[in-house]
């Protein structure tokens, strides 16, 4: 049986003022996650009428390979800095394709 694919939907919102520097911030997770195994995509978008509102679109072969994303480097690194970029804490749910 294979495993269930994993969505992650993630929205951040940056402080006032540090809109560019979370934008740039979330673009270099971009090349480093999509090599990962178990990375079906990794897409940034930007709210049309927010350029300080983020969302990641994510699919993942299994929650496992989420799971070592969640843990490698780069991400780690974001994490440390995500103090000073984000206006709150990411709003991060999981979903489970049905249709």
């Amino acid at each position: 049986m294979n495993p269930t694919p994993v969505t992650v939907v993630a929205i951040m919102k940056a402080k006032p003022g540090q809109e560019e520097n979370l934008r740039q911030a979330l673009l270099a997770l971009i090349p480093p996650t999509r090599v990962e195994p178990g990375c079906i995509n990794y897409d940034l978008h930007v709210a049309a009428e927010d350029p300080g509102k983020f969302l990641f679109f994510e699919n993942w072969t299994t929650k496992i390979d989420l799971d070592t994303h969640l843990a490698n480097t780069h991400l780690r690194e974001f994490g440390a800095k995500a103090d000073a970029l984000l206006a709150a804490p990411p709003e991060i749910t999981l979903w489970s394709r049905i249709g």
